[in-house]
């Protein structure tokens, strides 16, 4: 059964929220980061990618880059930037984009469900990238980016929270990309109380979003559980912050591919290359966005074709039934020679969020050609995180994207 607790959160002084709150670190290049953090001298991205505040040529992977954001963190706790709650807490993180409210409860989760197999994953990790995150979380002694968890919906859980976020939020502000946060806290001793009852009852939790912080957050923690030989347990290290949404209220965006090296083939030849797997339609000029599963765009030179899968898949195979492994599979690999789509350079991955345009110039500027997909369910992310199995790269695309700096577990 899952353990979800409240932890005493290190958040930003009110009036500094909106400025301090950033997108995740590995959204942005490091020069992008230099440009916000530039414009923005607050944004917490001076933390996240300390390197903005060296010299530009600084290793991003040296020690003082390490050492710069837990000496900013510092500084901005001391000089009141930021607050920190005197109980421990609960908070709820409310996001709304186009309408569409998704409503979390910020807490942590525990190392042991993510070693146990409580917390379920559906990709793989790159040691590269989870050793930048282990050094930085280290130095600092503080996670500073939320996991993004989700669970099967519950409904006690969801009245509480809509009880407790009816009153004035702690924040409440839009941020440049038009995204409204709001947040709240939940200090009531007996609240907690039930909120973790409740999710002790949960068999398990599953992460959306943030697969490569939560392995660092854990391997931290069993850093620091192994150098204390009398540790019980409850340390804060033992703990990573996270926000965790119901999974219905989650919307999973179209994760598309553009194949920048066509290995000679032809849009001629295209058809007889995949065999009698697809039935391709020209379309004409106008983008083509897939109306369900089972269905593909395809961009090149100008035109749009739509594919629809004719294919048989196994009905108890959930990672061979996406959308993403069947292009993989009798498509990217056989008409292409992608057989390793992580590695590969001559495949390009464009999220949903950025449009069919998008594609279509980064198509055009390669003289290569673009797949718009069908967006990944959360019913098909959760029946593959429930078989233990793993989904290709590139499957799921998050939006909105959570805030770093509106919480901080220091331990």
């Amino acid at each position: 059964m899952s353990i979800i607790r409240p932890f005493r959160g290190i958040r930003p002084a009110e009036r500094l929220a909106s400025s301090i709150a950033a997108l995740p670190y590995d959204v942005y290049s490091s020069s992008e980061a230099r440009e916000i953090v530039r414009a923005n001298p607050m944004s917490f991205l001076k933390i996240d990618r300390a390197e903005t505040l060296l010299p530009e040529g600084t290793d991003l992977y040296s020690s003082a880059v390490y050492e710069t954001a837990r000496d900013t963190l510092n500084s901005m706790i001391e000089d009141g930037s930021f607050v920190q709650d005197e109980t421990d807490c609960y908070y709820i993180y409310a996001l709304t984009m186009n309408g569409r409210t998704q409503t979390g409860l910020v807490g942590c989760a525990s190392i042991d469900d993510y070693t146990g197999g409580v917390i379920l994953k559906h990709e793989n990790t790159l040691a590269a990238k989870e050793e930048d995150r282990v050094r930085h979380v280290d130095t600092c002694s503080a996670q500073t980016g939320p996991i993004f968890l989700t669970y099967r919906p519950k409904e006690q859980l969801r009245e509480i929270i809509r009880k407790e976020s009816s009153g004035t939020p702690l924040y409440d502000f839009v941020s440049d990309d038009g995204i409204t946060h709001r947040v709240w806290k939940i200090d009531s001793p007996s609240v907690i109380e039930n909120i973790s009852r409740l999710f002790s009852e949960i068999p398990h939790l599953y992460i959306a979003d943030g697969h490569h912080r939560a392995a660092s957050a854990v391997r931290v923690g069993l850093k620091r559980r192994a150098a204390d030989p009398g540790f019980t347990g409850n340390e804060e290290y033992n703990f990573f912050l996270s926000v965790l949404f119901p999974s219905d209220e989650l919307k999973i965006f179209d994760y598309n591919r553009v194949v920048t090296d066509r290995n000679g083939c032809t849009i001629d030849e295209f058809p007889d290359k995949i065999g009698d797997g697809f039935e391709v339609t020209e379309i004409g000029p106008s983008p083509f966005r897939p109306e369900k599963k089972g269905e593909f765009g395809m961009y090149a030179g100008g035109t749009w074709y739509r594919l629809r899968n004719l294919l048989k898949t196994p009905d108890d195979d959930p990672v061979r039934n996406l959308d993403v492994s069947v292009l993989q599979e009798h498509i990217l690999a056989p008409v292409f020679g992608i057989t390793n789509p992580k590695t590969d350079p001559r495949i390009r991955f464009i999220g949903g969020i950025r449009g069919l345009d998008a594609l279509k110039e980064t198509a055009d500027a390669s003289d290569g050609i673009a797949f718009s997909m069908y967006p990944t369910s959360m019913e098909e992310l959760l029946a593959v995180a429930d078989a233990g199995l793993l989904m290709p790269p590139k499957s799921t695309w998050f939006e909105p994207k959570l805030r770093s700096g509106l919480f901080i577990h220091r331990f």
